[in-house]
């Protein structure tokens, strides 16, 4: 307490001030609707249609599936040093586990799957098995997304424990509940991670002192999803409009087909009719004449007077017209420049190239390298290395890995062209040396280079080339100094050393 000038007292109030273990921010999953189960704002069923009937998203998504996933799952080292007993232990461990979870197809399809029904739902899941021990031992892909609901975060925070390079960090989070509705059955699934036991009956929580048989405990589920929304949002939602008048197009088109007209020409008769004969005469001629057998053909058509008059001296005789409507007809599909449109900007949502989706007239070698190399960098590499963290930080935190990692396989996007430019550029600067330039080679044919255990395998060619030219002069000096002194004998060893020199340096 302290006294002013004016005799006033001033009381500093200390207090402790604690900052909060967990987030306090409103979620959306919070005030999407007032119960604990959260409905999708959309169709998802309508999605699926759009996608099946359209004529470019099969293509885009076929695309995100091949590429992402498509080359495999690997794994490496996470720091490139002098491999031990324990890394290598380690290292096998890792791949035996990526190999077994799921036996009844390769783990990549797995997750192929799982992109494929994200791009067309805006969200995927799997459903994750542990063993006894709690270990991650088993993922099947929900090939029905649809039929999966979820609630909002649930109270209260759970404690979780996360490894982080080989140490136990405790957090705290909210899980949601999941639940999958098929022909009136309903089965619950807990959120990935939530330590907690649930009766997949009913979605309870078992309490500490109730005990449940492990055929009525629930498994949990993993969801990928496309943004922040409770359940993810396609990231085509801005081209639905053009993916369904695209449709509308190609319906309308085809339609043409069953329904339009194809009359290519008009008979007007002025005065008069056909005769019966004559009516049945050219229809029978429309029918047949085609091929070989109408080339030449002709038909002759007989009239009569619409009055029934069949005096001579009549004035107003019938009068026949043919007249061509063929130019009225559709030429070729209507709105392709609409359809075309739509396909573009499709396109521009999944930032595909055409080559990518079959498009490939205006490409050449140069610019396919350049639409290859863009999209690798902007879309596929971003997309495989958030799968990656996902199976690294979520799916096998529990392993503790501590040397290894898995990772999706990519494709080799180097130009040929300019790895020449590059090696010829070393090669003449003097750092390119001769087990570098095996291991470039190798890797073009995707095979593993091993080094050349000799001490000249590392020194740069430019230089054991220079060393080879100086002591080959040096050699010629003494060669002519010798000579001048008529030592026949020294001549004679130092060019038979020269020779075997020069031999060496060619690889004879």
């Amino acid at each position: 307490m302290s006294k002013t000038k004016q005799g006033m007292q001033v009381r500093i109030v200390r207090q402790n001030i604690q900052k909060a273990e967990t987030p306090v921010q409103l979620t959306q999953q919070q005030i999407y609707n007032a119960g604990d189960w959260i409905t999708p704002p959309n169709n998802m069923e309508g999605f699926y249609h759009l996608v099946e009937n359209s004529a470019i998203l099969p293509q885009c998504i076929r695309a995100y599936k091949n590429n992402i996933a498509g080359f495999g799952i690997g794994i490496r080292y996470i720091e490139d040093k002098e491999e031990t007993a324990e890394m290598a232990e380690e290292f096998e461990k890792a791949t035996n586990i990526i190999q077994l979870l799921n036996v009844e197809q390769d783990t990549k399809e797995v997750f192929e799957d799982v992109i494929e029904a994200r791009e067309i739902y805006g969200i995927a899941y799997i459903e994750v098995i542990r063993n006894i021990v709690g270990d991650v031992v088993q993922i099947e892909m929900i090939k029905d997304t649809p039929s999966i609901q979820k609630t909002k975060l649930l109270e209260p925070y759970i404690s979780t424990t996360y490894y982080h390079n080989g140490e136990a960090i405790e957090r705290k989070k909210k899980y949601c509940k999941y639940k999958q509705e098929i022909g009136g059955y309903t089965v619950y699934f807990k959120e990935f991670g939530d330590n907690r036991i649930m009766d997949r009956r009913d979605g309870r929580y078992i309490s500490q002192n109730e005990t449940l048989d492990i055929q009525y405990q629930a498994n949990e589920i993993m969801e990928f999803a496309i943004g922040t929304q409770p359940y993810g949002q396609v990231r085509w939602i801005g081209q639905v409009l053009g993916v369904d008048g695209s449709r509308k197009a190609e319906i309308l088109n085809n339609n043409y087909f069953e329904n339009g007209r194809h009359t290519p020409l008009m008979i007007m008769i002025k005065g008069g009719t056909l005769t019966d004969e004559s009516f049945e005469k050219l229809q029978q001629y429309m029918n047949d004449i085609k091929g070989e057998a109408g080339q030449h053909a002709f038909i002759i058509l007989e009239t009569e007077t619409t009055d029934g008059r069949a005096d001579f001296d009549q004035s107003e005789k019938p009068e026949i017209e043919i007249k061509d409507i063929a130019n009225i007809l559709q030429k070729d599909e209507l709105f392709q420049d609409y359809i075309d449109n739509n396909r573009r900007k499709v396109q521009s949502a999944f930032q595909l190239p055409d080559i990518y989706v079959g498009y490939t007239t205006d490409f050449n070698r140069a610019t396919a390298q350049t639409a290859q190399v863009i999209t690798e960098q902007q879309v596929f590499q971003p997309e495989r290395k958030s799968l990656a963290w996902a199976i690294n930080n979520r799916l096998l935190n529990g392993y503790q890995f501590r040397y290894v990692e898995a990772y999706f396989l990519e494709p080799d996007i180097s130009n040929p062209d300019d790895i020449y430019k590059l090696l010829t550029v070393a090669n003449n600067a003097g750092g390119l040396t001769p087990n570098k330039a095996k291991q470039i080679v190798y890797e073009a044919y995707g095979e593993v280079a091993e080094d050349y255990a000799e001490e000249w395998g590392n020194i740069p060619l430019a230089y054991s080339k220079t060393q080879t030219t100086d002591f080959d002069n040096q050699l010629q000096k003494q060669i002519v100094k010798a000579a001048a002194n008529n030592d026949d004998a020294v001549v004679a060893v130092m060019k038979e050393v020269r020779n075997l020199l020069l031999k060496m340096d060619k690889g004879e």
